[in-house]
């Protein structure tokens, strides 16, 4: 790849950045964000690191293009749903599934020759000449998807439906028809019905910790104070606590209060989880959200061990018990649609039901990454260190400290005869 974006100020021009600022969803979704208008804008990205649009950026940006070239008379929710279907909204992708000189890149996945040709046949010159990866500028790119669609609607001097256009963009004018478009049209039409009206977003895509308050479907609070659990979780996740047969042994035992059970704490007063906490939250986790997943508590309780040390506020720059990321989380939020748990500031994973919930959502779907069953080896790698950086026969400490911990859950987990939730 011979481009990459950091900010949208590396791929849009000032004219453009200050049309997306204009947009009032898009406005919203930046400030909430911790973005500021005058200073760069970060991209959002997945777990592989790759920048992506947001659906709300996506669509502006659809928007914008249609009615500054196109006398808005190209639906942008054809735009937004062709886009997520060709490059899932993903900025820098190319493929090259035929002829590899002939590779399509960026959101709306266009060749080079395709784009010579609007514009020396029919005079779309209005980003100018450029090498190919200026295809990958989101503006670009969707100017001329546009205008790709703007002609395939008139193909052959006649009004051609919607579906015509969609399977033409896919599969050339001669397969509008043919039955090996079909699929991707009933894809476009599942998209586009599923994407959401133009209404604000919350998104964060790095941590900020002056960003506010938001609602959410559940609440869960971060108080000042760290000695107990009742600040770090909500009064339902706390009955549950209290509902689990070890943690109610175990919180007796220590003469804890409804309502003011406390947090172990180490030589430093820094605040941390016991085994039998850390195996409950995500018993509890599992069982509540995940039950058709996978996963076991077990190498979620290993996973924690290695990276957060069980402490509450997590280890290093890692928040929380589960250590995931900030950005990873947002995305699993945003993207996947988990939201049984707010997710607005850094300081929300460090809560450790919400730190949980995020991590097993990312190892559900690191099990599954690229559409493949992945073993527990990929799966713990890829959590550590991201699925592109796996390695075979991996002997790294962080997979050795993993295996240790794991086998430690798992015996722990037969001497209290307790049942793994899968």
């Amino acid at each position: 790849m011979a481009t990459s974006f950091t900010y949208w100020d590396d791929c849009v021009d000032l004219q453009d950045l200050e049309a997306m600022w204009e947009v009032p969803e898009v406005r919203t979704e930046w400030l909430k964000a911790g973005e500021v208008r005058g200073h760069k804008v970060h991209l959002s990205r997945d777990p592989d690191g790759q920048p992506y649009l947001t659906q709300t950026e996506m669509r502006a940006l659809a928007d914008i293009v249609i009615s500054r070239h196109f006398q808005s008379k190209i639906d942008p929710s054809m735009i937004c749903a062709i886009a997520e279907l060709e490059s899932d909204r993903q900025l820098l992708v190319m493929r090259s599934d035929k002829d590899p000189t002939e590779a399509t890149l960026g959101l709306m996945q266009l060749s080079s020759k395709t784009v010579k040709w609007l514009m020396s046949e029919l005079g779309y010159r209005q980003y100018g000449e450029g090498d190919e990866y200026f295809l990958f500028r989101p503006f670009v790119n969707v100017y001329f998807g546009a205008a790709c669609i703007k002609w395939l609607s008139k193909f052959d001097n006649k009004k051609r439906s919607e579906e015509f256009i969609v399977r033409a963009y896919k599969g050339g004018t001669k397969k509008a028809i043919h039955k090996s478009t079909l699929d991707y049209w009933k894809g476009y039409l599942s998209v586009k019905e599923s994407y959401p009206s133009r209404k604000p977003v919350i998104v964060v895509r790095t941590p900020r910790n002056d960003a506010p308050e938001p609602s959410s479907k559940k609440s869960t609070v971060v108080a000042s104070d760290d000695k107990y659990w009742d600040s770090r979780a909500s009064p339902e996740d706390m009955a549950d606590m209290w509902n689990h047969p070890e943690v109610r042994r175990h919180w007796k035992k220590s003469k804890e209060k409804r309502g003011k059970a406390r947090f172990k704490q180490d030589e430093n007063k820094t605040p941390y989880l016991s085994p039998v906490e850390l195996k409950a939250v995500a018993d509890i986790v599992l069982s509540k959200h995940f039950r058709t997943k996978k996963i076991k508590s077990t190498v979620l309780c290993a996973i924690g061990e290695v990276v957060s040390k069980r402490f509450v506020n997590g280890f290093g720059d890692h928040p929380g018990i589960m250590g995931i990321d900030y950005s990873t989380a947002y995305w699993i939020y945003l993207e996947l649609g988990y939201r049984a748990y707010k997710l607005e500031t850094v300081h929300d994973l460090k809560c450790p039901f919400v730190s949980m919930y995020f991590a097993a959502a990312y190892v559900a779907w690191l099990s599954e990454y690229e559409g493949r069953e992945r073993t527990l080896d990929f799966v713990a790698q890829a959590y550590f260190v991201g699925p592109k950086k796996v390695k075979p026969q991996d002997n790294s400490p962080l997979w050795l400290n993993f295996v240790e911990a794991l086998n430690k859950y798992e015996e722990s987990k037969r001497n209290r005869d307790s049942c793994s939730i899968m």
